[in-house]
């Protein structure tokens, strides 16, 4: 008698719980993505493992290894879910809807940006639930290697060639002091000069924190005299308090600038120019949706150029703004 086919004993569930385990390397990293509990998660792919009559994981210690098996059914799957999303696209371009499912994570300085992007996104296809999660550098960095998410948004891509990439805005970094400095009434003050204050900076790994001390070894300027803390809020907190000065996101402090709050002196070599990206493994192809996304960035890059990079007007007799763009 002939065993029944794949396809009459697979299930949808099955594949969604194998594929989370398999990218994140983890039964408990899964269940924390899927919203189950780890015990279910095992369940799962235990029945899976029974319909395929091969193991698909190993654990040694406390280790995941990933079995023949496994990478030959990721593939499948990989494939499966692609033409299931492609075909929920196609029916909600039929009805007059787009729908589908869009997890984003975001580094904290590009909090400032990816809610526009978002909300003009959302008003165009208010059928794509979106998911946004910020973290720090080092988590980015983690969740795309765990292939957590459908796009990371950060500065400072690693160099990695099995990495896709598309840039969207500049980040620039400012020089950031407190209303009344000496450095704003200085005739040409230097880096020098600005690092012999207390500067505060966010922990190590942060794409701003790396950026500036890249910039600082390279014009032989020590760093001798920092503070370290843990959000961009914190440290404009600490500016303002005259705690120390610090190299922050352009955008993270306009507001603060414009109000008189803080203020940022001309010194040489600034602004500091990176760029936010957004990031996937070549060998992840993106969804329908994330497409859709992508593609809805290209769109408005020059909206968002416009929008984002107009000069910063601090109120009269609130010291200096920070130098002009680059023509």
């Amino acid at each position: 008698m002939s065993r029944p086919s794949l396809l009459n004993r697979l299930t949808f569930r099955q594949l969604q719980v194998f594929q989370a385990v398999y990218r994140q390397q983890s039964y408990s990293r899964a269940a924390e993505q899927l919203g189950l509990t780890q015990p279910a998660v095992s369940a799962q792919i235990r029945q899976l493992e029974q319909v395929l009559e091969q193991p698909l994981f190993k654990y040694a210690g406390k280790t995941l290894h990933i079995l023949p098996a496994a990478d030959a059914l990721s593939a499948s799957v990989q494939a499966i879910f692609g033409q299931v999303s492609s075909l929920q696209m196609e029916l909600s371009e039929l009805a007059g809807t787009i729908r589908g499912e869009l997890n984003l994570a975001a580094v904290s300085t590009a909090q400032y940006v990816v809610p526009h992007i978002l909300a003009r996104f959302r008003a165009r296809y208010p059928e794509v639930q979106v998911r946004l999660r910020v973290c720090n550098r080092g988590q980015a960095l983690e969740r795309l290697a765990e292939r957590r998410d459908d796009l990371v948004i950060m500065g400072m891509v690693p160099s990695d060639p099995n990495l896709a990439f598309m840039p969207i805005l500049d980040n620039e970094l400012i020089p950031v002091v407190w209303p009344g400095h000496p450095l704003l009434g200085a005739k040409a003050p230097t880096l020098d000069d600005f690092a012999h204050h207390y500067v505060l900076m966010r922990e190590p790994g942060s794409g701003a924190r790396t950026a500036f001390e890249e910039f600082a070894a390279r014009e032989r300027v020590s760093l001798s005299h920092t503070i370290e803390l843990g959000t961009n809020e914190a440290i404009k907190q600490g500016v303002m308090a005259h705690l120390g000065v610090a190299v922050l996101p352009r955008l993270a402090v306009q507001l603060e600038i414009a109000s008189g709050l803080l203020a940022s002196p001309r010194l040489p070599g600034f602004p500091l120019r990176r760029s936010w990206c957004t990031v996937h493994p070549k060998d992840r192809p993106p969804s329908p949706v994330t497409e859709l996304f992508l593609r809805f960035v290209r769109e408005i890059l020059p909206e968002l150029n416009t929008h984002f990079q107009a000069p910063l007007t601090p109120m009269p007799g609130h010291g200096v703004a920070c130098l002009p763009l680059d023509s």
